[in-house]
C-alpha cells in the first residue's frame, strides 16, 4: 500500500507537470499577483462554506445540542481531520477516525454515536455534490463554448458516481449491512460475525433515527450542505473576476461541478495533485481562451486549500485545551 501510496502520488506531479508544461506560468503568476486582496476575499468566502459544512456535521449528530459552544468545538474537530482528508489518499475519509478520536477522548461522544455521524455526513455531502453536479451537467449542455465530448465525459463520470453514493445511502438507510452478515451461515464465518453484526446493527439504528426518524433535520443538513458545494462555484465566480477573465454564473457552477467531478474521481491521488489543476486548465481555457488563466485559478485554489488545511493541523493543541474548559 505504501508503494502505491508513493506511486499514485507521483502519477498526480506527473500530470501536473505536464499541465504545467503545456501553459504560460509567467503569465499564469502574473494573474495572481494581481488579484491582491482579492486573496483575501476568497477566504472569505471559503469560511463561509465551511462554517455551513461544520452546521452540517453538527446536525447529523444528535446527542450533541445544537449549540454555539458545540459548534465551535465541532468547528476545530473539523478543522483537524478536514486536513488529514486533504492529505491522505483515502477518497475523503483518511481523517474521520481522527474526528471520532477527537469526538470521544476531548468532548465524551460515544465512538459509535461519532462514527454514524461522520459516515452520515459524508453521505449528506455526496448526496448534495451529485444534485450540485447533476445541474452542472445540465448546464454543460447548453454552453456552445463546450465540445459535445466534455458533456459525454462528465455523463459516464457523473452516472458512475451517482451510482456509487445511491448504493452508499441505500445500504444505510435500510440496514443492508447488518442484514447481510446476519445471513452469513456458521460454517464460512457467521458466528465470528456476530459481534460486527450487532455494531452494524447499532450504527444502522442511528442511521434510521436521523434519515427517517428526523426527517426536519435531514432535510435542513440536506439543504446546508448542498448551498456548501455552491458556495465553491461562487469562489470560482469571484476568482476569475478578480483575474480579470469574468464568466457567467452557470459557467462557473461548470467549472467547479467539473473540479469536483474530478477529485471524486482520483480520491487515490493525495489532494488530486495534477488531476485538480488539468480540470481547471482544460475547463477554464474552453471558457475564456486561455490555459494560463486556468493555471491561475488552480494555483489560488490551492494557495487557498494550503493555508486552511496548515491551518487544520495547527489548531490541534487547541482541542484539549478547550475540551478542559468543558470539564471545568
Amino acid at each position: 500500500m505504501r508503494f502505491l501510496r508513493w506511486g499514485f502520488l507521483l502519477a498526480g506531479l506527473v500530470l501536473l507537470a505536464i499541465v504545467a508544461g503545456e501553459t504560460d506560468l509567467a503569465e499564469a503568476m502574473r494573474l495572481v499577483g494581481h488579484m491582491g486582496w482579492g486573496i483575501a476575499l476568497i477566504f472569505a468566502i471559503y469560511l463561509v462554506g465551511f462554517a455551513g459544512d461544520v452546521a452540517t456535521a453538527l446536525l447529523t449528530l444528535r446527542i450533541m445540542p445544537l449549540q454555539l459552544s458545540w459548534y465551535g468545538r465541532m468547528w476545530l474537530v473539523r478543522m483537524m481531520g478536514e486536513a488529514f482528508n486533504y492529505t491522505l489518499p483515502a477518497g475523503g475519509m483518511g481523517g474521520e477516525p481522527i474526528k471520532a478520536v477527537l469526538l470521544h477522548r476531548h468532548f465524551g461522544v460515544p465512538y459509535r454515536d461519532g462514527a454514524a455521524s461522520l459516515l452520515m455526513t459524508k453521505t449528506v455531502n455526496d448526496v448534495a455534490l451529485s444534485v450540485f453536479l447533476a445541474v452542472g451537467f445540465v448546464m454543460m449542455q447548453g454552453n456552445p463554448r463546450l465540445p459535445d465530448a466534455y458533456g459525454v465525459v462528465a455523463g459516464v463520470g457523473l452516472g458512475a458516481l451517482v451510482a456509487g453514493i445511491s448504493g452508499f445511502f441505500t445500504v444505510q438507510r435500510f440496514g443492508l449491512s447488518s442484514a447481510f452478515a446476519a445471513r452469513v451461515p456458521d460454517w464460512a464465518g457467521g458466528r465470528k460475525l456476530a459481534g460486527v453484526t450487532q455494531l452494524l446493527r447499532d450504527l444502522e439504528s442511528r442511521f434510521r433515527d436521523f434519515y427517517a426518524g428526523g426527517p426536519a433535520r435531514f432535510g435542513t443538513a440536506l439543504a446546508i450542505a448542498f448551498a456548501v458545494w455552491v458556495v465553491g462555484a461562487v469562489e470560482i465566480y469571484v476568482t476569475l473576476d478578480w483575474l480579470g477573465h469574468p464568466v457567467t454564473w452557470q459557467e462557473a457552477w461548470i467549472i467547479e461541478a467539473a473540479a469536483q467531478l474530478v477529485r471524486a474521481g482520483t480520491f487515490f491521488i493525495p489532494a488530486s495533485i495534477g488531476a485538480q489543476e488539468g480540470a481547471f486548465v482544460v475547463l477554464s481555457s474552453a471558457i475564456t481562451g486561455s490555459p494560463a488563466v486556468g493555471v491561475a485559478v488552480a494555483v489560488v485554489r490551492r494557495l487557498r486549500e494550503i493555508v486552511w488545511f496548515g491551518l487544520g493541523f495547527a489548531v490541534g493543541p487547541l482541542v484539549p485545551r478547550v475540551a478542559r474548559r468543558v470539564d471545568e
